[in-house]
């Protein structure tokens, strides 16, 4: 009973009043220090983008990219803009978020214009060019962020909504197993005219705020009830519907729509958000173990996942005549010899040979330009940025003074970096290749602007634990 008096889920008389907003003018004077350290970041970030943007010009072309004063002008749009919004709908949000998603955001930038300079010289490889359509995109999940910004003024008030969101989630990851275009071996994409929609992206944030608000409704019951076995208590029969469940709709997206990355992430961010609510060692016995059955009968039934594990187990087969019968894809192959001539420090930005990935170079294996290129140094360095970005996330968590409010913060950052952790596994050959785009860094429009909403929410739920944790005037 000591658990449930600690200060992560305080009782209700110890909450804030949900309009007890007056704050003092010590309160009122750290709102400036923030944004301004949030504008010195920002700046930084500009720099670092607009010079990589230079750098790859006169690598690859010897002179200025022609459109330097366009590029310019937008990412700094991109960080003022936001940051304005921010100033005046959110002026208590922690300071670190926004650099680190437009520093991973204009990264991304520099190494798609990187690809489309070789694509471009290349017209053989058939590769559309990204560049300016990702462009695009970030300012379309730009205006999302700050759209919700403005809408939503508490992040409590999804909670009222739970249900609905979850119904939502389920049509939208039902859709592409009956609606979807098959691509590349996968059913994960919508076809809406020239466009093409990737719902997974945006169902893995509306699935965490149904956890969110699911188990903090229903904590204690999954906490306190369930019979021991083997120093653990077991989950009760009738609250293990719910994982059983989940661990079904897991299989039928890895079964019907062959999505192996959205299945992961799907089951992967249950069992996170279940154990962090109720600390039970036993709801992620029950995970493991089911996650483990379900990928071994799937694995050894679907074509498309058994290919996928083969692919990762011999990943040098697609290079003999006897692998290439098969139809084993040598991306894997390449992408491993990518990170071993990276060594250290990398070739140069625009000295690799990304080309020979083929289609996928700019979309889930754009991390092999990054260690070739820049090398582990550069490799660590982008996983650097995604960890500081999660844990702003879980930073925003333990501030958070309700239980709705650090469950949808954990659950955001344990979502990225779930994404993060499957397709940096899959293309340096840890686990099976899953498909998936790396967030903020690869192509794509749906990961985009679902990402950005991600970083919007998380930005409201750190204004609002902020403001909660200032004094009150008196």
């Amino acid at each position: 009973m000591g658990r449930l008096r600690s200060t992560a889920w305080p009782p209700a008389e110890e909450r804030d009043d949900e309009h007890g907003r007056t704050m003092s003018f010590a309160a009122f004077a750290q709102a400036p220090n923030r944004r301004r350290t949030e504008a010195w970041l920002l700046g930084f970030v500009v720099m670092i983008t607009v010079g990589g943007y230079v750098y790859t010009g006169l690598s690859m072309q010897g002179q200025l990219p022609s459109g330097l004063a366009g590029f310019a002008v937008a990412v700094s749009l991109l960080a003022l803009v936001p940051h304005l919004a921010i100033r005046r709908w959110a002026s208590r949000a922690d300071p670190l978020i926004l650099p680190l998603a437009l520093l991973l955001t204009g990264l991304g930038l520099v190494l798609l214009h990187r690809l489309d300079l070789t694509y471009a010289a290349k017209p053989r490889l058939k590769i559309a060019q990204a560049g300016s359509g990702q462009l695009v995109w970030t300012v379309i999940g730009m205006a999302v962020c700050i759209a919700v910004l403005v809408v939503l003024r508490d992040h409590r008030w999804l909670q009222r909504y739970i249900y609905v969101t979850m119904a939502v989630a389920l049509v939208l990851l039902m859709a592409p197993a009956f609606f979807g275009a098959d691509q590349f071996g996968a059913k994960r994409w919508i076809m809406l005219g020239p466009l093409s929609v990737q719902p997974g992206e945006f169902v893995k944030i509306m699935i965490a705020v149904f956890f969110a608000g699911y188990l903090t409704v229903n904590r204690d019951t999954l906490t306190l009830t369930g019979r021991r076995f083997l120093g653990m208590r077991l989950p009760p029969g009738r609250q293990l519907g719910p994982i059983v469940t989940i661990w079904i709709l897991s299989l039928l997206v890895l079964i019907f729509e062959r999505d192996l990355g959205t299945s992961l992430i799907f089951f992967g961010l249950f069992v996170i958000m279940l154990y962090l609510a109720t600390e039970r060692t036993s709801w992620v016995v029950c995970g493991l173990l089911m996650a483990v059955v379900g990928a071994a009968v799937v694995g050894s039934m679907e074509p498309h996942v058994h290919g996928r594990v083969v692919a990762w187990l011999h990943p040098m087969d697609a290079f003999t005549p006897t692998g290439q019968k098969a139809g084993i894809s040598e991306q894997l192959g390449q992408a491993l010899f990518s990170f071993g001539s990276g060594g250290i420090t990398g070739t140069g930005l625009g000295q690799g040979r990304p080309d020979l990935i083929g289609f996928a170079g700019n979309s889930d294996f754009i991390l092999t330009t990054v260690g070739e290129e820049l090398g582990l140094a550069g490799v660590m360095a982008v996983l650097l940025l995604y960890a500081l970005l999660a844990q702003r996330g879980l930073r925003t968590a333990l501030v958070a003074r309700d239980p709705f409010g650090k469950l949808l913060a954990t659950g955001l950052a344990g979502a990225l970096l779930l994404q993060v952790f499957v397709v940096t596994g899959g293309v340096m050959g840890l686990i099976p290749l899953t498909g998936k785009a790396l967030p903020f860094l690869a192509k794509g429009g749906s990961s985009m602007v679902a990402n950005w909403l991600m970083v919007a929410l998380l930005i409201r739920i750190s204004d609002s634990a902020q403001r909660r944790r200032e004094p009150t005037a008196a």
